[in-house]
């Protein structure tokens, strides 16, 4: 007897094909990944916008030493994406990673909850193992929600990535305000209490992904006698707990793991490629051009959650347009405020450019992010002019880079994010989404080694000595983006013949 018609879909009624035709601007499936991710976005950065104050100001580290290991810790939680990608690609299927990574992020907040500083790297070791499960699966499942070809792909990403900064603004305020203002136990808590609310979110989207996200080898014949490869999976997420534990809290370690998990990826995607014609390796090696500059663009972007956070803290006065506001916070907040403010906007601003047939392609705006950073960080060093004699400056001037350096990150990150699944033949894509952030990894960690070079060397430095020298820095880099965004929009016609059809 068949079900009659007003009878909910479930996981098994809707094809492929009709999630695909859908009609509108956006699938009814994004909205649910929209609120999961950024659920889960609001625990990620709301911890990652607490660490590198927390760890000077609680365990109390040297600046120096707080930034490398800032750099170290976001290093590990970008590379094991890749990682996550891999077993969600080959074993578990994007849903199950999905799911086991949101549980493993909970009982992370919660240890952390429990007792900050005792549990500190347990905590942090937990929640980098689920980020990596979770984070690249949730990303490509946005992307199989559309056909090839789909124009309202790029559409269905920049929602997704404003749900991404709906998250990280509210996280990246409030979690540093809790910690600062009462304790630090419960802006962990926090992160534990909407870690949750994700998962569930996402559960409640299951009836509607149809065959998206489940296992490789669901519907197999021997689907059954390959079930201890997911229990090992789990078991054995859980056992490297412990040796991340140990590996993050020693940042030389750090250096070992990076020099040989990069190389190590590049040879497994070159076997991988063996097995695909010119066209599909031309693709790969472009998206291998976006990934490499990545990880440049992510290196001084991600000032914001080492050196940037404690300049916040050091020389920035409280009040932006005369409003009393946590210099930390503003530094965690502001970008994602104006990413929802004006993605909508450079969105209608790509439209208009493309009827004219003005719009840049996507090389080019790869490049355009890297000249808005640039412009950006020279902001940040010209906030030296506006300091008094105590080494305090304008958190309005410092406010202003922030709104530069955003419609740099909307040159790239959602684009790039797009790109890897245009690029990435289907049985790859949870691999190449991995080593999209397996970029940011080592940007990163790049990140933390830029940052403690930029501490003032004297041990008792005043607030004018920290601004002076971190400043400076801020110059370099601004020259540095500079140049590679010259560099990349000079080749960007060559890229643009590596990717073939794909726009």
């Amino acid at each position: 007897m068949n079900a009659p018609a007003s009878a909910p879909p479930n996981a098994d009624s809707l094809s492929l094909e009709q999630i695909q035709s859908f009609e509108g601007r956006y699938p009814r499936q994004l909205w649910w990944l929209f609120f999961s991710e950024m659920w889960e976005r609001f625990s990620f950065y709301g911890m990652r916008g607490v660490l590198t104050y927390f760890m000077v100001t609680q365990l109390m580290m040297k600046e120096d030493v707080a930034n490398l290991q800032y750099g170290a810790t976001q290093a590990f939680v970008y590379a094991f994406t890749f990682v996550g990608g891999l077993f969600a690609d080959k074993i578990l299927g994007f849903r199950r990673s999905l799911f086991w990574g949101g549980a493993l992020m909970v009982v992370g907040s919660l240890v952390l909850a429990v007792d900050p500083k005792q549990f500190f790297f347990l905590g942090i070791a937990f929640n980098i193992v689920g980020t990596g499960f979770f984070k690249p699966n949730i990303s490509t499942m946005v992307g199989a929600l559309y056909k090839e070809g789909d124009s309202r792909r790029d559409a269905g990403f920049s929602l997704f990535y404003s749900g991404i900064n709906v998250g990280a603004l509210l996280g990246g305020y409030a979690c540093v305000a809790l910690g600062k203002s009462y304790s630090w136990n419960l802006a962990f808590g926090l992160t534990a209490v909407v870690m949750t609310i994700s998962v569930l979110t996402f559960a409640r989207s299951q009836r509607l992904l149809g065959p998206i996200g489940l296992p490789p080898r669901q519907g197999q014949s021997d689907e059954a006698k390959k079930k201890w490869q997911d229990w090992a999976t789990y078991v054995g997420s859980v056992a490297v707990v412990p040796l991340l534990m140990i590996m993050v809290s020693k940042p030389q370690f750090t250096d070992w793991f990076m020099y040989a998990i990069g190389p190590l990826t590049l040879v497994y995607l070159g076997w991988e490629m063996t097995k695909y014609g010119p066209a599909e390796r031309k693709k790969l090696l472009a998206a291998l051009v976006f990934i490499v500059f990545s990880i440049v663009f992510w290196a001084f972007f991600e000032q914001s959650g080492g050196s940037l956070s404690l300049f916040a803290a050091n020389n920035l006065r409280g009040t932006v347009l005369g409003i009393p506001l946590d210099p930390n916070g503003v530094n965690n907040a502001a970008n994602s405020l104006f990413v929802i403010a004006f993605s909508p906007l450079l969105g209608l601003a790509w439209v208009a450019l493309a009827k004219k047939k003005l719009e840049p392609n996507t090389v080019v705006k790869f490049g355009l992010g890297f000249l808005f950073l640039a412009g950006a960080f020279w902001v940040f060093y010209a906030t030296r002019f506006f300091a008094d004699a105590d080494g305090q400056t304008s958190l309005d001037v410092f406010t202003l880079a922030y709104l530069v350096i955003t419609f740099g990150e909307l040159c790239l990150s959602p684009i790039g994010l797009s790109i890897m699944t245009k690029l990435s033949p289907k049985p790859l894509q949870g691999v190449m989404m991995g080593m999209w952030f397996l970029a940011s990894a080592y940007g990163q960690y790049v990140a933390g080694i830029l940052g403690a070079g930029m501490t003032s060397p004297a041990e008792n430095a005043t607030a004018t000595d920290k601004l002076i020298s971190y400043t400076a820095g801020y110059r370099q880099l601004a020259l540095y983006a500079l140049v590679a965004g010259v560099a990349l929009i000079a080749i960007s016609g060559g890229v643009r013949k590596l990717m073939g059809e794909v726009k």
